[in-house]
């Protein structure tokens, strides 16, 4: 658990604990052991040449954690990996950011990384759907597609560290080939500071309305090949960003290039035109957004599937919304998720 700060009786203090130490002994073995806490020694079987990287220190011949994290081993290099460390973003993952700044061709996002996101104007699509060359118009224009403070949701991160090129271009002769792989006109856009370029190509990518953004540590969201999901049993749509942020919001169909153009055309001031989400939808996002707090809170890996399961017990338990943040909800996912996984345990030991 993490940050959980819940006013405990003493029957759910103890069911709280049983069920925790049942998730803990469910655990497989090697997770276990790739676990450490300051001051845990680091076996290393005795090999020679280690080399001893971040949140390790040689103490008496030992490597020992200096920090509270997880185990990662790369040839001879040993690391820890703090489980409260920010977004490390690799090519090909689908955020969630907001955007903080508009600056000439580009926007500036926050994406819960060490720098700011950029998105440039010509890495995603005009409202017109039209694939052309961006014209000084069109830079005029940038505040009619995104403005401070709106949501976006994009994808496929264009640029790496420069410090992480530099050590890839000294460390292998085949350097510019995985650079041509990046594409030359995008591996160009590196900037000085070490910030990120963005790309939303696709119509399913842009600006997110109509529902709530929440912030849940990276390394629960992990990386699969689906992080769009429409809940239709909730008519909601669930965003999981591998940086931690997760969108809830309502069903958005996504349109052909003749509709947006049509949409584009027709475009009235955002004063002039309200957006009305029914009550009902209302309340199914901020049921799956509560639902996404608690397992947050607990450390479970977020998924669709648990997310949905917790949300159909709130409904089954006849638990309101509201209470769904209430200590005894709490206790029950994580007796629930407990048994779900001796079960599956189970399971799988029956089919050997």
């Amino acid at each position: 658990m993490r940050d959980l700060h819940l006013t405990l009786n003493q029957t759910q203090r103890v069911r709280l604990e049983a069920a925790l130490h049942s998730l803990q002994s469910l655990a497989p073995a090697a997770a276990s052991a790739a676990a450490v806490t300051v001051a845990d020694t680091i076996p290393v079987n005795h090999e020679d040449n280690i080399l001893k990287g971040h949140g390790t220190s040689d103490q008496d011949g030992e490597v020992v954690a200096t920090l509270c994290g997880v185990v990662e081993r790369v040839n001879k290099l040993i690391y820890v990996r703090t489980l409260r460390a920010r977004y490390k973003p690799e090519v090909g993952d689908i955020i969630v950011g907001r955007v903080i700044e508009i600056a000439p061709k580009r926007w500036r996002l926050e994406i819960n990384f060490s720098q700011d996101a950029v998105l440039m104007l010509s890495s995603m699509n005009l409202p017109d759907g039209i694939q052309r060359r961006r014209t000084a118009v069109d830079e005029l224009n940038m505040r009619t597609i995104f403005e401070e403070n709106d949501v976006v949701c994009v994808s496929r991160t264009l640029a790496l560290f420069r410090l992480r090129l530099r050590q890839l271009m000294k460390a292998t002769k085949i350097a510019f080939t995985l650079l041509h792989l990046y594409h030359s006109a995008e591996v160009r856009g590196f900037q000085h500071d070490g910030s990120l370029h963005l790309q939303a190509r696709s119509q399913k990518y842009g600006k997110l309305e109509r529902g709530q953004l929440l912030t849940v540590p990276p390394y629960l969201v992990k990386r699969r090949k689906q992080h769009f999901h429409h809940l239709e049993q909730y008519d909601v749509d669930l965003i999981l960003g591998c940086n931690g942020f997760v969108w809830v919001g309502e069903h958005v169909v996504v349109g052909d290039s003749e509709k947006t153009s049509t949409m584009v055309d027709q475009k009235t001031s955002s004063s002039e035109v309200e957006t009305f989400t029914p009550l009902e939808t209302r309340k199914h996002i901020c049921r799956i957004a509560n639902a996404v707090r608690v397992l947050s809170a607990l450390g479970f890996t977020l998924t669709a599937e648990l997310i949905i399961e917790t949300a159909e017990a709130s409904v089954s338990s006849n638990v309101e919304i509201n209470d769904m943040l209430g200590a005894e909800f709490y206790v029950q996912t994580a007796e629930r998720e407990a048994k779900r996984r001796a079960d599956l345990l189970k399971k799988k030991s029956g089919t050997r």
